[in-house]
């Protein structure tokens, strides 16, 4: 069972959202709302491959999807429906655009154009904000910034509204594109990158 042009996977953990944390040794529910994309799933496993797929993925890689690939939705007459990447009980077919990493044999790699910012803290005194302002440290990077010689560790700013928030080993990192990257800032120094408590405890 293969397709033409999708990756077939299923949802890690067997559960289309992630919407529950343990507590003192007690599983507790923290949204039930299925409508809220932030508590989708966003790991799928790998089932199949596309047929004559030739690159770096394998069966049992894990994929960071879109948060609408699980998204269960209501329609006009309130009905329960998946969406379009449904395929059957519990697998999935995940188009090349719906996924921004993947993980191989226990490391991640961003896919395609996308790359991975660590946001760091604001230090300033004179500034509410925590975070600094579209500036942050290349954790996941690719080809395209690789050859513009702008690597892993590196300080860049990027486009405002830019912040697609994930949490990928225990680390807040913002999901963009390539093009996304203004510069690669020279001065880096002593950036304390953002690491809150919650985080470390997923």
């Amino acid at each position: 069972m293969k397709s033409p042009f999708y990756f077939i996977a299923k949802p890690v953990n067997g559960s289309r959202y992630n919407n529950t944390k343990e507590v003192a040794g007690i599983e507790l529910i923290i949204n039930t709302s299925e409508e809220e994309h932030k508590f989708s799933n966003r790991y799928a496993e790998v089932v199949e491959l596309p047929l004559d797929y030739k690159g770096p993925i394998t069966v049992g890689d894990i994929l960071l999807v879109h948060h609408n690939v699980f998204k269960f939705y209501n329609d006009m007459k309130g009905r329960r429906k998946s969406g379009k990447s449904f395929f059957k009980e519990d697998l999935f077919f995940i188009e090349n655009d719906q996924f921004y990493m993947y993980k191989h044999d226990g490391n991640w790699y961003s896919h395609d154009r996308y790359c991975f910012i660590k946001p760091i803290v604001n230090k300033s005194s004179s500034s509410l904000k925590k975070l600094k302002q579209c500036v942050g440290i290349v954790k996941y990077g690719n080809s395209t910034l690789e050859a513009l010689k702008i690597h892993k560790e590196d300080l860049v700013v990027f486009k405002k509204n830019r912040e697609f928030e994930f949490l990928i080993n225990n680390e807040v990192v913002y999901c963009m594109e390539s093009n996304d990257i203004l510069l690669k800032d020279e001065r880096k120094g002593n950036e304390t990158e953002y690491n809150p408590s919650w985080a470390k405890s997923s």
